[in-house]
């Protein structure tokens, strides 16, 4: 009985162990892809457009003032932690006209931060609707063209989250009002789609040298 015990601990349960983080990469190794194609920004901001970099877009609406405790949230637990990735932006969206009301916005930001990645972008009230509604969510803009919500949108311009998160079924977004969200699962789903993007340049790397 002994040396079957042994036998047991040594070979078999390495074995168990491997097939259960083997299953683990292959289940939670890619984010899912949630709407095909987001409409792309029809305007440039230093070079802000969806195209080839991972974006954090979010929508601050007419009202800056009251967005600014979701960018602080933001800039803390996700732009801090992932700003240095080359291929890593934030967009944050606003109607033409609150210009100005940024600016005391980055000022602040510029405090805790580099804020080189914060992006904002101001497009019409009609263009942001429609930029909205191409992610195709089950969220609703506000009154004030603005939303809680940040949504992460990969380089080819697809909406990516959870097709089966424990508490919401399918995780279109993260609510900046929710540190616990931003901390508990936006934090693991921006980790995993900058290591699948790697993963993929590694590969097309040995490809190349192959």
């Amino acid at each position: 009985m002994k040396k079957t015990f042994v036998l047991v601990v040594l070979f078999v349960l390495p074995i168990v162990a491997y097939l259960f983080f083997a299953s683990g990469v292959t289940n939670f190794g890619r984010l899912s892809i949630l709407t095909e194609e987001v409409l792309e920004i029809p305007t440039i901001e230093d070079g802000a457009v969806f195209n080839d970099k991972i974006t954090i877009l979010g929508f601050l609406g007419n009202n800056v003032e009251t967005r600014k405790g979701n960018a602080f949230n933001l800039n803390q637990k996700i732009y801090k932690r992932f700003h240095e990735f080359n291929d890593f932006q934030f967009i944050m969206v606003l109607p033409i006209g609150t210009e100005d009301t940024v600016v005391d916005l980055k000022k602040e930001l510029s405090n805790l931060a580099d804020t080189d990645k914060w992006n904002f972008v101001f497009l019409d009230n009609d263009t942001i609707q429609r930029l909205f509604k191409s992610l195709n969510t089950n969220f609703e803009l506000g009154k004030d063209l603005g939303s809680p919500y940040v949504f992460i949108v990969d380089k080819d311009r697809k909406l990516r989250g959870r097709l089966e998160d424990e508490d919401e079924g399918l995780k279109y977004g993260y609510n900046t009002n929710s540190v616990a969200d931003l901390n508990n699962k936006m934090v693991d789903d921006v980790k995993i789609i900058l290591a699948e993007y790697r993963m993929a340049r590694k590969e097309n790397d040995i490809t190349r040298k192959n």
